[in-house]
């Protein structure tokens, strides 16, 4: 009998199937493809030691391949049964972010592998947003959205049974495994066509443009799929030499010599035509599918973390040079208690009984462990800058729960800090094994 596919090797082929697809559907998504291939490969041949860094590290195998995905879903049940496609993927919800103070009427979770070796073999994941049904305003069109979502089925019977079988016999067989990604992409894919009428669309898309994106289409249709870069300002140099749409600026943290947590741009979403249902309504434009590039950096611990919110607030309010503060220096950072570390040997024999013996001793060199999450500041500027600036009061009152949003979800969501220092003393451990 056939052995199980890795759950590792199924994510790495459906991102790839994914890509393909959003390849097709958004061509200009090609174009960021060739912009950070060529950008990574001229920043690892100006910089040998990076090179040498990512190779020890895992992280070049990777980092061609390297992509996330954004969906967004309508209801807990939408939400639970994901939850139930990406674990055969393996695949587990992690950290929450709230975007309603953005204006945004959503609450979301990552969707992505959890162990170092697992995040080596396949780091895709995928942003998944729930919408907070209670935000619309409108009560009567609250509950005619509510009825809509209550009327679709966004995974297809095949994928379901497929599923199914995968947590009754822990996994898929080969052949299982190439139907269930074939089945499970057809959830993300672009239908070109809405299951509600014209008049249905603009009221929705009166009240949020995503609320329009969430409730009249067929399912969660893929909305970006993003390559990782090692220089976003060069790419983003790139996207405006050759007149792609991009963000006026790059989201997240400024320019450091040591970059921390995720930088993110993109170009302006497209505009898409679609069918409505209504028998004499003629074809519309929609436009919420947009392409990002990102940039990921050092894991920040919770005091780093904090920091990073004190400087992000002071250059909120303008202040000139509001990161001064924050050190740009890994070793540092490390030794601040700041960032998380990785320990990769050196060609320096010897023994150690600690980490920061040997460390001392010149036995092990420090590397960050790369941030694998989100910053929800950064994705709501993102998706505002992709759905127009007009849609939404700069804020809900109604800010978001994480154990609301657990419930819908049907479990905890995973907390990153707990599983980056996990992989920090799991690095450690492995180091000192090494050299004993």
């Amino acid at each position: 009998m056939d052995q199980t596919v890795a759950p590792a090797a199924i994510r790495a082929a459906f991102s790839a199937a994914m890509s393909a697809m959003y390849r097709a559907e958004v061509p200009l998504y090609g174009d960021l493809l060739e912009i950070v291939a060529a950008v990574n490969d001229t920043v690892l041949a100006r910089d040998p030691d990076l090179d040498r860094q990512l190779s020890a590290s895992g992280e070049h195998a990777r980092l061609g391949e390297e992509r996330h995905g954004a969906i967004r879903v309508g209801t807990a049940a939408e939400l639970q049964l994901l939850a139930r496609v990406f674990a055969v993927m393996g695949m587990a919800p992690v950290g929450y972010y709230d975007l309603a103070p953005a204006g945004i009427p959503v609450h979301s979770t990552a969707f992505r592998a959890t162990d170092p070796a697992e995040l080596a073999a396949s780091p895709f994941r995928v942003f998944t947003s729930l919408l907070r049904l209670e935000l619309i305003g409108d009560a009567a069109l609250r509950e005619q959205a509510a009825a809509i979502l209550a009327g679709r089925r966004i995974v297809s019977e095949a994928c379901l049974a497929l599923v199914e079988q995968a947590e009754r016999e822990g996994g898929l067989r080969p052949s299982q495994a190439e139907r269930f990604v074939a089945a499970a992409l057809e959830t993300f894919r672009w239908q070109g066509r809405a299951i509600v009428d014209a008049a249905t669309y603009q009221a929705l898309l009166a009240q949020h443009r995503l609320v329009a994106d969430i409730v009249a289409f067929p399912g969660p249709h893929i909305n970006h799929l993003t390559p990782r870069t090692l220089d976003i300002d060069a790419a983003q140099a790139e996207m405006q030499r050759r007149g792609m749409a991009a963000k006026a600026s790059i989201e997240g943290p400024p320019r450091r010599a040591v970059p921390i947590l995720l930088r993110q741009t993109s170009f302006h979403a497209l505009s898409e035509t679609f069918v409505p249902t209504g028998g004499n309504d003629a074809p519309a434009q929609h436009t919420a599918r947009f392409g990002e590039i990102e940039q990921r950096g050092a894991a920040l611990t919770p005091a780093g973390r904090a920091l990073y919110d004190r400087c992000l607030a002071r250059a909120g309010d303008g202040e000139d040079d509001a990161f001064a503060t924050f050190p740009d220096d890994f070793t540092a950072l490390y030794e601040q208690g700041l960032a998380y570390a990785q320990f990769l040997p050196t060609d320096r024999p010897g023994r150690a009984t600690s980490i920061g013996q040997a460390l001392a001793d010149g036995f092990v060199t420090l590397a960050p462990l790369t941030y694998e999450d989100f910053l929800p500041v950064s994705a709501a500027g993102i998706f505002r800058s992709n759905l127009g600036a007009g849609d939404a009061a700069d804020s809900y009152a109604a800010g978001g729960s994480q154990a609301a949003f657990e419930e819908a979800l049907g479990r905890a969501v995973l907390d990153p800090f707990v599983l980056y220092q996990a992989a920090q003393e799991r690095s450690a451990t492995e180091a000192l094994a090494r050299l004993a």
